[in-house]
């Protein structure tokens, strides 16, 4: 008589998406004027008459911007948000705007999110710049209570965003680390990276420093491994927006063997955090496919990835979503959800006790509690 043995129960296999969508997640790099509902849009743009919209039925218009984001071209990627910045001018629009950003990620199993705007962009109808922060905090604040009422928990941080061709960021840093304790964060600069680098904003980042304050800079994504140099060492940013052009310093050979440069040797030795944005990456034409995208020998490599959505608009996604295509393109597990989940807590802006406390009392046990529901089917 010979025996059989079947696989266990437990043991690693790819994470089913009901389990993606119930695990908590954590989100550092999310745009909000990238995140709005068509809807929203739309009603937004009748209340203000705002006439420029390609289409006014929301599932239209959600397509609309998704198609036009799928250029390949990081330049026509950002011109989809002249729309919507143009429907987020007043105090109104910014608070629905933020309040149904929470919810929304909350719906998603977000329990932390780091969400970043550009206030600069929101002051054609006379709002001043502490207006559109007062406005969008308070939002975050109403998405939060209306996200525990539904039965969700979490907690949004924002990040004041600098446009990089522009020259206001040192003010913008200065508004950052004046509403510190009021919920903003931390800092970004954003925008088209060719042309702009980091260094034309150096007054910004040294002065962050001085006031020991945090901030992460949009660096290579469409831009390369200068722009990631000039970030980390001339600027000193905290995180990476992006940074998925680190793999241009990192050659594989054909035996498999990998050799890293002395960039990607410090960004992965210094645990420098790298805010991937997968889908986003293929719209704007830095990465080819999932499959092929960096994430995937990064997280190999263990550099500190983090998983992010960008732009939730334009890229028709959610955090579910992108964890969805990494189990198409890599097989991953929930084991592997919660590595990203906990480097994104790890490298988040708020208080350490505060995040040690979400790894250990909201993450693992929410983790945990997926994989063991085998025992009880």
């Amino acid at each position: 008589m010979t025996s059989q043995t079947t696989a266990h129960p437990n043991s690693p296999r790819a994470a089913t998406s009901e389990q993606i969508r119930r695990a908590p997640k954590v989100l550092l790099h999310d745009h909000l004027d990238g995140g709005l509902r068509p809807g929203t849009v739309v009603d937004l743009a009748r209340e203000q008459g705002y006439t420029n919209l390609p289409e006014t039925d929301p599932d239209k218009l959600g397509i609309w911007f998704r198609e036009a984001a799928d250029s390949g071209s990081l330049e026509r990627y950002l011109e989809t948000f002249a729309h919507t910045c143009a429907v987020m001018q007043t105090r109104e629009a910014l608070f629905r705007v933020a309040a149904e950003c929470a919810e929304d990620l909350a719906e998603d199993g977000v329990v932390y999110a780091e969400i970043r705007y550009a206030p600069e962009q929101h002051l054609e109808q006379g709002l001043t710049l502490e207006e559109v922060v007062e406005a969008v905090n308070e939002g975050f604040r109403e998405g939060e209570r209306r996200a525990k009422a539904n039965g969700h928990r979490i907690r949004v941080g924002a990040l004041l965003t600098a446009m990089r061709h522009a020259a206001r960021a040192l003010e913008i840093a200065e508004l950052a680390n004046r509403y510190r304790d009021l919920g903003v964060v931390g800092f970004d600069i954003a925008g088209a990276e060719a042309g702009f680098p980091p260094t034309r904003h150096l007054d910004a980042f040294e002065y962050l420093k001085r006031e020991n304050n945090h901030f992460t800079i949009h660096a290579g994504e469409a831009f390369g491994l200068p722009s990631i140099w000039q970030a980390l060492q001339w600027c000193g940013a905290d995180r990476l927006g992006h940074g998925v052009r680190i793999i241009d310093d990192i050659q594989v050979a054909e035996d498999g063997t990998v050799e890293l440069g002395r960039l990607a040797s410090y960004v992965r030795d210094k645990r420098v955090p790298l805010e991937m944005c997968p889908t986003s990456n293929l719209q704007t034409g830095a990465a080819s496919s999932y499959a092929e995208h960096p994430i995937g020998l990064l997280r190999e490599l263990r550099f500190r990835v983090t998983v992010n959505t960008d732009n939730r608009l334009m890229s028709g996604t959610s955090m579910s979503r992108e964890f969805e295509h990494l189990v198409d393109a890599f097989g991953y597990t929930l084991t592997d959800f919660e590595w990203f989940t906990v480097n994104a807590l790890k490298s988040a802006f708020i208080p350490f006790d505060e995040r040690l406390a979400m790894i250990n009392d909201v993450v693992k046990p929410g983790y945990a509690e997926l994989r063991s529901e085998w025992l009880f089917q």
